[in-house]
């Protein structure tokens, strides 16, 4: 009896083990073949945290202490230091610590304050968009910790998901400012109320829409770069394009070329990217060198012109001429085969669309719109690869003010390449682009007049003027204009023959001020990089271009809205040593924004690829 019932138990037990096997065998091929790329295990048993490994690198380095992310400069060394170091908390697993030196850690001493930039507070030097407004601007100085402090290697650091904030206005939620009425710069159109005023400080929140059919949520009135670093990277761990329809061989290209990236070589010294500029020098080379060795892109011929395959290349929107042109006449990247395609160019002009079919004063876009949806229903009837993807493979590039709006419906799943790169606006991370905004003179040399005065020969210390666009810039001239001779703040300047005052004044300044117009964007943030002037960007929620790559908080600075009364202070507080820095990581910078008519190598036309290219790979969707 006692053995029967043992060989019942042990048969039971078989048929148990079997059961549980079974279960966890379909678990995984769920896992497999519905969810995205990613830990099985983490994705089946934690909701709410993710282990990070070396892909996620964000721009600054980062210590985990006490809940608290401290960022430093990312890779910043002087251009004399050979062992840069070039890793994250998120790529190795670092946690900050002060005392004695464990064995294995990595010491950033006082003295070495080209390293050391971490302050008393826990922020970043370079980050000035953080400091409260009640400090003095002796405090705004650079403040080190009297121990030094260590970095040292941990494992299984995990940091936890924010939900992404998709934002759109298909519901009509709070009509945003380029949604509104009256006229603006070439042609756009505001509103005639209080919107030209900063928002109140007890307004810390906004209530969006999270998407078409969701409840709204609370958004920041102003997201920080630090905080775009952080949307950034959680939408390469959360954000999917839809699943093709079927799959082929360049979605598994797709897929390899992601985990290329991810595992990137460590970049030791390269001496065509100067590491402390980017937000992962090593990521970035590596992808950069695939797209050079992969990425196929098919131009639709579809459509007619003006609005279609008519490129213009002066003025502030020649951005989206440019790469018109560029793209169209490439013999590397083209190809004729739209089945060996990653990328599908919807080859339409943004400021083209607005000059031709806006009606002057209707104060309606919807024509616009409408033509947009009937070229993508031409498209999507004519060729099927747009319904494989719902256009998630499919990119447009637009500089103009209302290309947001004009393209947040039936263009909302494609790569926009947008100058008018807002996080209030529907700015999706880890899909859209960030645009530069370039205002070309010569369209026969894009280049002519690059270049600034020496440091020694920077007279003035910040300078800005311009038409009163938007709320901000009459603020700041109400603050500084004829009120200090180191501030040459001022409307318009007078017309100069080839702009040379204007570009004179840009040349001999230490810092330009890059203040937002109607709109996030304003080709001064270019022009700044172009005329070797270190940027001073005044736009809260302005995504700056090449984000996914550039460290800009390590050549430019960034400073609230709200901090305009205390501009001088905030400028004088920088120390001569790190404002030769950022000078000279400008001139380092900017080869990536400069347009030539044929292109070279990191240039304009291929960072603004390389975003989009970028942003399709970390998107893609496992089969």
């Amino acid at each position: 009896m006692g053995q029967d019932f043992f060989n019942l138990f042990h048969l039971e037990t078989k048929r148990l083990l079997w059961l549980i096997g079974i279960t966890f065998a379909v678990i995984i091929s769920f896992q497999y073949l519905e969810l995205p790329y990613g830990n099985v295990l983490l994705s089946l048993f934690s909701a709410d945290k993710v282990s990070t490994s070396h892909t996620t690198a964000p721009s600054p380095e980062l210590g985990i202490v006490s809940n608290a992310t401290i960022f430093n400069e990312a890779n910043s060394t002087d251009e004399h230091d050979l062992s840069r170091i070039n890793m994250s908390a998120t790529s190795t697993g670092f946690v900050l610590e002060q005392g004695s030196p464990p064995n294995n850690s990595i010491v950033f001493d006082e003295s070495d304050k080209s390293r050391n930039n971490i302050t008393t507070n826990g922020s970043r030097e370079e980050n000035i968009t953080s400091r409260p407004e009640n400090k003095s601007a002796s405090s705004y100085a650079y403040s080190p910790e009297k121990a030094p402090v260590y970095l040292t290697p941990v494992t299984n650091v995990s940091t936890s998901i924010i939900t992404p904030v998709v934002l759109s206005n298909e519901n009509n939620i709070s009509l945003s400012q380029n949604e509104s009425t009256n006229s603006t710069k070439e042609g756009s159109f505001r509103p005639s109320t209080n919107d030209d005023k900063i928002p109140s400080e007890n307004s810390s929140i906004n209530i969006v829409p999270q998407e078409k059919g969701h409840s709204p949520v609370p958004v920041p009135e102003v997201t920080s770069v630090s905080e775009m670093t952080k949307l950034l990277l959680q939408s390469h761990v959360s954000y999917r394009s839809m699943r093709p329809r079927w799959f082929s061989a360049v979605d598994q290209e797709l897929l390899q070329a992601r985990l290329e990236i991810e595992n990137a070589p460590i970049i030791r010294n390269d001496p065509n990217l100067y590491a402390p500029i980017y937000q992962n020098v090593s990521m970035f080379k590596r992808s950069y060198e695939l797209m050079e060795e992969r990425l196929k892109v098919y131009v639709y011929r579809e459509g007619d012109r003006p609005i279609l395959h008519s490129p213009f290349l002066t003025g502030i929107y020649a951005s989206e001429g440019w790469f018109m042109k560029l793209m169209e006449a490439n013999k590397r990247f083209v190809t004729n085969d739209p089945n060996k395609a990653h990328l599908f160019y919807l080859p339409f002009s943004s400021r083209l669309l607005e000059e031709t079919l806006y009606v002057k004063d209707s104060h309606s876009r919807d024509n616009l719109v409408q033509y947009l949806h009937d070229y993508v229903d031409l498209i999507a009837g004519k060729h099927p690869f747009w319904n494989r993807t719902g256009g998630a493979d499919h990119f447009l590039v637009g500089c103009h003010d209302w290309a947001p709006a004009e393209t947040r419906e039936r263009l909302a799943n494609c790569i926009r390449a947008l100058c008018n790169a807002d996080v209030k606006e529907g700015f999706v991370f880890g899909k859209d682009a960030s645009l530069p905004e370039t205002n070309v003179h010569n369209a026969l040399n894009p280049t002519r007049d690059v270049g600034g005065y020496p440091a020694s020969k920077k007279k003035t210390l910040a300078f800005f003027a311009g038409k009163m666009h938007g709320y901000v810039r009459p603020i700041l001239l109400q603050h500084w204009e004829n009120k200090d001779p180191d501030m040459k703040i001022s409307g318009k300047l007078p017309r100069s023959k080839g702009n040379k005052n204007y570009i004179q004044y840009m040349k001999s300044s230490k810092y330009c001020i890059c203040a937002r117009g109607y709109e996030v964007n304003s080709p001064r943030v270019v022009e700044a990089i172009f005329y070797e002037c270190v940027p001073v960007i005044i736009s809260d929620n302005f995504v700056p271009p090449f984000f996914e790559v550039l460290n800009w908080e390590s050549f430019a600075v960034i400073i609230l809205e709200k901090d305009i009364p205390n501009l001088k202070n905030i400028l004088l507080s920088i120390p001569k040593k790190r404002y030769l820095r950022l000078l000279m990581r400008v001139k380092k910078v900017q080869q990536h924004f400069l347009w030539h008519k044929n292109p070279v190598k990191y240039d304009m036309f291929h960072m603004i690829l390389h975003s989009i290219w970028y942003n399709r790979v970390f998107s893609s969707t496992a089969r």
